[in-house]
């Protein structure tokens, strides 16, 4: 695998695992302690932070080599584009189905999808950082 797959692998899993915690723990933290939402989620010394961290590598491994698969170095409007495809399919439906499926109110399930399309669409520009190609370099004609 090239240098690149593992460059913007780790970029993807910082800036994810970044973009995670400002999202679940500054954004909706209160959303979370309120009444109903707090009963089915875990206590804070029983959260098993571990998954969680290695759920995030897989994530960040396989949105890069998906991507990769695909790059035809079009700049961040690629990585948009790519942001939005992975966002649908993967934070509509996880929102949606957590709604439909657990006692939650409405509007956590709607900023889960929102939030979760502006993670994946900051990831995809990401990545076009990453695999952008490099400028030639000049030569000086003497």
């Amino acid at each position: 695998m090239n240098k690149k797959l593992w460059t913007g692998f780790i970029a993807v899993w910082i800036v994810y695992g970044i973009l995670e915690w400002l999202v679940n723990a500054v954004i909706l933290h209160s959303a979370y302690m309120s009444g109903d939402v707090a009963k089915w989620m875990r206590p804070n010394g029983e959260i098993k932070l571990w998954v969680i961290y290695v759920a995030y590598l897989f994530f960040a491994f396989f949105f890069t080599l998906i991507f990769s698969k695909g790059f035809q170095n079009k700049g961040i409007i690629e990585g948009v584009r790519y942001g939005i495809y992975v966002g649908l399919m993967v934070s509509l439906p996880a929102a949606y189905v957590s709604y439909a499926t657990m006692p939650m109110p409405y509007t956590l399930a709607l900023q889960w999808f929102l939030y979760g399309m502006i993670e994946m669409i900051l990831c995809g520009i990401v990545l076009t950082f990453v695999y952008k190609p490099k400028e030639p370099k000049a030569t000086v004609a003497t």
